[in-house]
């Protein structure tokens, strides 16, 4: 199968799912310019130019509530935020007009309005561009929301999106988008809801979303050289979340490590500890453990950047320690910091 990196595969699903369905259009900042959000709109713009491919002023509020009502009057909007963050701005057209459409108007009709949000670190971005928001979306009722972590799954979540009837927020890590991996030309479908095993294991289970699953294949190599089997499951999907292959994994490992892109109170990694608490407690065979960012705004400085957001090695260092491996988490640290601390 050939390759694309996650960006041409985000703008491959785009043009694809536009060649099939008239009603869509693209709206965002920085569409048109020679990157083209990060690369992930350079083909489709070529395609459709600017009558379906739009660029916007900064007004993430009007705009939301623009493409809420042309989602409701049967066009296909997607709406793209350079920086997740910005979606603040906008959240009184996702939360109270898109996210409940459906439900107050007695399921006649809904707001299909698709959006995308970028967030990433490596740069310098700071507190205010850096934010990884999918607990925020997650916690309301009526919209899908979803973080891929491969090309693959960056392709065919959003042609899930942009084919279904529901409001979705995807939020895409920058960090990802010069990933390379296989991706189908056809344009397949990933369901919301399903996720995946990115490597099978027996003895602790991570779950990770977003980046955190890359940073968690190279943590369960690095521990596979120390004997220690880990099993990493991507959930895809936020809301809704793939509880079942989550307790299924515990229920074989005994161990549960969640790794996030956000911090650990009341976010992602709290909801995947109380879902295991709730339906799989009995399997575990020690506490669990998050893999977060700390309890504070991230900093601007690239190495306090660095050294602010979790990596390979901190989820090595988690995995040791629910198994009961505490005298040898300095020597892995070490061996793992050769290999596999730094940026990509």
């Amino acid at each position: 199968m050939r390759k694309l990196t996650y960006s041409r595969a985000i703008d491959e699903a785009t043009m694809q799912c536009m060649e099939a369905d008239s009603r869509i259009f693209v709206a965002g900042q920085s569409i048109g310019d020679r990157k083209g959000i990060y690369g992930s709109t350079v083909a489709t713009t070529r395609r459709f130019g600017p009558a379906r491919v739009m660029d916007v002023p900064n007004c993430e509020a009007a705009f939301a509530g623009i493409a809420v009502g042309a989602a409701s009057r049967g066009m296909r909007p997607l709406v793209i935020y350079t920086r997740d963050d910005f979606m603040f701005l906008a959240m009184d057209g996702i939360f109270n007009l898109a996210a409940k459409w459906r439900y107050m108007y007695g399921n006649q009709g809904g707001a299909p309005v698709v959006l995308r949000g970028i967030v990433g670190h490596g740069w310098g971005q700071g507190a205010t561009h850096s934010q990884s928001l999918h607990s925020v979306f997650g916690h309301f009722a009526g919209l899908r929301v979803a973080a891929p972590a491969s090309p693959a799954d960056a392709k065919g979540l959003l042609i899930s999106a942009l084919q279904g009837d529901d409001p979705v927020v995807l939020l895409e890590n920058r960090g990802l988008y010069e990933v390379e991996d296989e991706v189908p030309e056809e344009p397949v479908p990933v369901p919301f809801g399903k996720g995946r095993i990115v490597r099978a294991g027996d003895d602790v289970t991570i779950v990770a979303t977003s980046l955190m699953v890359r940073e968690s294949a190279r943590a369960a190599e690095a521990l596979a050289v120390r004997g220690v089997s880990a099993e990493v499951v991507d959930v895809r999907s936020i809301r809704p979340l793939d509880e079942e292959i989550i307790c299924t994994s515990v229920a074989k490992t005994g161990r549960l490590v969640v790794a996030d892109t956000s911090w650990a109170r009341y976010g992602f990694s709290a909801e995947v500890a109380a879902v295991v608490a709730e339906h799989a407690f009995d399997s575990l065979r020690a506490p669990v453990r998050r893999v977060t960012l700390p309890d504070s705004p991230a900093p601007v400085s690239w190495p306090l950047e660095e050294a602010f957001n979790p990596d390979a090695d901190a989820v090595a260092k988690a995995c040791l320690e629910v198994l009961g491996l505490e005298r040898e988490i300095a020597v892995a640290v070490d061996e793992l910091a050769r290999d596999f601390v730094g940026p990509y």
